[in-house]
């Protein structure tokens, strides 16, 4: 039982819980021990804490002894946003390969081992999934953190991504409520504005929130975007005609509702996060995140003060302060009773995930098989439907299955571990490789050498960051030795690349082509040079395939680039 601090007033410990802030360093520095004593609830944990698995188990420890149901949240979607591997690549593809894939019983599988991961570390709230529909192509923040551009397919993995997670004993925060999808600016960096009419909002945007509330998310999160339809003078997250009016009068929501990070432009540069706290909490909030750039002691006695000042100035109700911090609260005591709960659930979801028919997994005899890469194009192509909606990519409409892809069969061993892929510890892998769209041309001969990578590297957003590798020459020099590579970026990225290759087959790696005019003509110079490149598209497909080889990976998760690296590998290996 948690003992707070002789000395902290109920209105003080009130402001305090509602707070979701960060720190830096592996350890919980004295300062936010101290403040865990006061009334502080909830903990945000970033790639800068965590350095392994056990590492980040002791610092969850350490948090815990100080306050036993103290929340620790974290923003782990897997794929290009990942916390728990930030420095290696995520073993969990992202949201838009999974759609890709169309098979809620493997996003419910993904999320569910992705929560085990989380929840054996220490982990009880994962500011994930995102449920925006990625209707804008140029969007420059959400893009593969998408499951896809169609409404009913986000919605119907939103809700699967909720349950997996959740049945781990993880409390999913869907995210970026009323939906950040339709947007051509990073909140980031600036206030996006989606002029979308009331009726395309109902039908688009909300569906996939209403999908994750009947799934029981406990948390939603709230989007620094202006929604003139829903409110034309401020933010959703400072909005109550947003949070309160619609997500919890509206839609019946009664979960916790969590904000973005307030150091974030869109509030800090036109509020403050002071004053946006404040709005935040009287417009119908119940946590306050930041800490993802601002995360220090200071910052959280600056919030903490604003809003006990703004109780006692009259400008919050403190019933409102109260009921935001008894909400917070409320999550906590499921987290406890979740996990006490979660191991009997998961053995139902892992059930249902291995059995079924189609491209699904099957386990039969004690091993798993697994189909292999099942979006292909080309001459060497079936022209069956594959069935996969919900991308903005007009060559996914076109893509086919081949009936003769290879399967792989596994037999795990006696720890339950896989000796090759599949089983709970691999789904992630497993996924990764029915998501990849691989496209042929007829003239395609496999690489007969040690290929050349040549990663066309654009700037990663805030939310993916650039400490994490991505890409698939790691993975090639493993499975092809001798394998070289190199990062280009610019006007002149496509003759340095040939260049640097020399005479050697060269494999382009893009990410978001469609995006980054710099990016396609660097393409057009090598495919005009090099006709037989192989291209590598790690971002959302919605450029044509081109290249004598086009995989599509939908995502650059560590798993992504592997299996793609496998393609191109088992090709040059068949060749030999």
């Amino acid at each position: 039982m948690t003992t707070f601090a002789s000395g902290t007033d109920t209105l003080t410990r009130d402001a305090l819980t509602v707070l979701q802030p960060g720190f830096t360093g592996t350890t919980a520095p004295d300062w936010l021990l101290r403040r865990l004593g006061e009334g502080l609830a909830s903990v945000g944990l970033f790639g800068r804490n965590i350095a392994s698995p056990g590492q980040l188990a002791a610092l969850t420890a350490q948090l815990r002894v100080e306050r036993d149901d103290v929340l620790v949240a974290i923003d782990e979607e897997g794929g290009d946003v990942t916390r728990l591997e930030v420095r290696t690549g995520s073993s969990f593809p992202g949201n838009h390969a999974l759609g890709a894939v169309d098979d809620v019983a493997l996003t419910e599988a993904v999320a569910l081992e992705l929560g085990r991961r989380l929840a054996a570390c220490g982990v009880n709230l994962n500011w994930a999934p995102s449920a925006d529909v990625n209707s804008n192509p140029a969007n420059p923040v959400i893009g593969v953190r998408s499951f896809g551009a169609d409404t009913d397919l986000v919605a119907r993995h939103t809700a699967a991504y909720v349950t997996g997670l959740q049945a781990a004993g993880v409390a999913a925060c869907t995210k970026h409520f009323p939906g950040h999808g339709d947007t051509a600016v990073d909140s980031h960096h600036a206030l996006p504005r989606i002029d979308a009419d009331l009726s395309v909002l109902q039908t688009r945007e909300l569906v996939p929130f209403r999908a994750a509330i009947a799934a029981g998310s406990r948390a939603v999160m709230s989007a620094h975007i202006l929604v003139p339809a829903l409110d034309p003078d401020r933010p959703a997250t400072l909005s109550r005609r947003v949070l309160t009016g619609l997500l919890r009068e509206e839609l019946g929501y009664d979960g916790l509702i969590v904000t973005d990070g307030m150091e974030m432009q869109a509030i800090s540069a036109t509020y403050g996060i002071e004053r946006g706290s404040v709005l935040a909490i009287a417009a119908g909030a119940d946590a306050i995140c930041v800490g993802g750039g601002l995360a220090d002691d200071e910052t959280v006695r600056r919030l903490r003060d604003a809003l006990v000042s703004a109780v006692r100035a009259g400008e919050l109700a403190e019933e409102r302060l109260a009921d935001a911090a008894d909400r917070v609260r409320a999550l906590a005591a499921w987290t406890a009773e979740a996990a006490r709960r979660s191991e009997a659930a998961a053995a139902s979801v892992e059930e249902r995930a291995v059995t079924g028919t189609g491209n699904r997994a099957v386990v039969t005899g004690g091993s798993l098989t697994v189909p292999g890469p099942h979006h292909t194009n080309g001459s060497n192509g079936s022209n069956a439907s594959n069935g996969v909606s919900g991308s903005n990519s007009p060559a996914d409409s076109n893509a086919s299955n081949v009936s003769g892809a290879p399967n792989r069969s596994i037999t795990p061993n006696a720890s339950g571990a896989s000796n090759g892929t599949g089983g709970a510890a691999e789904v992630g892998l497993v996924a990764a490789r029915r998501a990849l769209t691989v496209t042929r041309s007829a003239a395609y001969l496999p690489p007969a050498e040690a290929p050349y990578v040549a990663a066309l590297t654009p700037v990663a957003n805030i939310a993916v960051g650039d400490e994490t590798p991505w890409g698939v020459a790691a993975e090639l020099m493993r499975l092809i030795p001798g394998t070289g590579t190199g990062s280009f970026t610019g006007e002149d990225a496509g003759a340095a690349a040939l260049l640097a290759a020399g005479g050697r087959p060269v494999v382009a790696v893009v990410r978001d082509e469609h995006r980054h005019p710099w990016m396609a003509t660097a393409l057009d110079t090598l495919l005009a040079a090099r006709p037989d490149t192989v291209v590598v598209e790690m971002g959302v497909p919605q450029s044509a395939p081109r290249g004598a080889l086009h995989i599509a990976t939908h995502g650059a998760a560590r798993v992504c680039g592997r299996a793609a690296a496998e393609v191109i590998a088992a090709d040059a290996v068949t060749d030999r």
